[in-house]
C-alpha cells in the first residue's frame, strides 16, 4: 500500500472584525448599532489591514459582510487600501448579536447583561442561554451564524476569502472551529479590525491565526475588553446603575 504525499487541499479564508465604532455620543446618547459607522480609529485599523494584506501579496477571490454599515465600511477601506476591485457581498445572517433596548435593562442588572455572554464557563447549554443585553441568545447566534458559514465554505468559487464580520459572530465561528463541534468561548477576544486566518479543507478548518490587530500586533496598548469598555461608556452617562 502506498501514502500519498500531496497534501490535503486547504483554502484560505481571512475573517475580521470591523473596525472601531462609537456607539454613544459625546452627550451620552446611544446610536443605534444598524447604523453606526466606523471612527477615525477604525478606518485608520482597516486602512492598516488593507495596507498588510497588500504588502502580504493577498488577493481575495470573494468578500462577504453581514450588511451592517461598520462591516461594509471596513471592507471597503480594507480592499482600497489592498488595491482590489472584488465585489462585496452580504449575508444578513451574520449580523451581530442582537442586543435588546437598554432602556429595558433593569437596574443591578446592567453588568451581566453587557458582560454575562462573553463571561464563559459552564456547560455549552448554559452559556446558551445568556442573552446579550436582554436581546438574542448565544445559542440564537449560533443557529444563523453557523450555518451561514458552512453555505459559504460549500461554495467552489473561492480559493481565498475575506469575511468582515463582528466580534460575537467571529467567536461563535472561531470557537466552533477550534472545537470541532457547536461551541461559543465567549473570552476569546477580537479586538477591532483584528484578522483571524483559517484553512478550510475538506472536513475541518484548522485555525491558524487569532485576533491580529494590524495597528497593535501584541495588542500592548490593551487590558480591558471591547464589552468591558463599553460597559465603562455606558454607565458614564449615568442612566443605569450597574
Amino acid at each position: 500500500m502506498t501514502t500519498s504525499t500531496t497534501p490535503p487541499p486547504r483554502r484560505r479564508l481571512y475573517l475580521m472584525r470591523h473596525g472601531s465604532v462609537d456607539y454613544f455620543l459625546d452627550d451620552g446618547t446611544p446610536v443605534p448599532p444598524d447604523t453606526v459607522p466606523l471612527n477615525a480609529t477604525g478606518r485608520a485599523q482597516a486602512d492598516a489591514a488593507g495596507a498588510l494584506f497588500a504588502a502580504s501579496g493577498v488577493r481575495f477571490d470573494r468578500v462577504l459582510v453581514s450588511g451592517l454599515p461598520r462591516t461594509v465600511e471596513t471592507a471597503q477601506r480594507v480592499l482600497a487600501a489592498a488595491g482590489s476591485d472584488t465585489a462585496i457581498e452580504v449575508d444578513a445572517a451574520l449580523q451581530e448579536i442582537r442586543p435588546g433596548r437598554l432602556s429595558d435593562l433593569p437596574k443591578g442588572a446592567v453588568r451581566e447583561a453587557f458582560l454575562g455572554a462573553f463571561a464563559g464557563g459552564g456547560t455549552l447549554e448554559a452559556v446558551e442561554r445568556h442573552r446579550f443585553l436582554g436581546g438574542e441568545s448565544v445559542g440564537e447566534l449560533l443557529d444563523r451564524c453557523l450555518p451561514a458559514l458552512a453555505r459559504f465554505t460549500a461554495r467552489t468559487d473561492w480559493d481565498c476569502a475575506l469575511l468582515v464580520l463582528h466580534g460575537g459572530v467571529n467567536r461563535a465561528l472561531l470557537s466552533s472551529a477550534l472545537a470541532g463541534t457547536r461551541a461559543f468561548f465567549g473570552r476569546m477576544e477580537q479586538a477591532p479590525a483584528c484578522i483571524n486566518v483559517l484553512d478550510i479543507g475538506t472536513d475541518h478548518a484548522t485555525v491558524r491565526a487569532m485576533n491580529l490587530s494590524p495597528t497593535q500586533w501584541l495588542n500592548h496598548r490593551e487590558r480591558q475588553t471591547t464589552m468591558e469598555k463599553l460597559l465603562a461608556q455606558y454607565l458614564r452617562t449615568g442612566s443605569n446603575p450597574a
